[in-house]
């Protein structure tokens, strides 16, 4: 499903990922070359795991996508995870 201001669609996939981008809020954003074609890294607070589908699924029908989700916790995380297995 690709369509915008050029024939590959490339203005609309870049519409959708400004989009997504303003959705999240993002602490921090990256965007570059890999595996043969564009990368985007999303750095955001995901408080409830349910929300993945709503997330990865415009991604994978809109655009194609493929997605690695890497979950991450902060200092304090990760100290509140620790001390629940004392």
């Amino acid at each position: 499903m690709r369509g915008g201001g050029t024939r590959d669609g490339k203005t609309a996939d870049t519409c959708r990922a400004r989009a997504l981008v303003g959705r999240l809020d993002p602490e921090a954003a990256y965007f570059g070359p890999g595996d043969g074609g564009r990368r985007c890294v999303l750095v955001f607070d995901m408080q409830d795991s349910s929300t993945l589908p709503t997330i990865a699924e415009p991604l994978f029908q809109e655009l194609g996508a493929k997605l690695k989700v890497h979950p991450v916790m902060n200092r304090e995380d990760l100290r509140k995870g620790l001390a629940s297995l004392r």
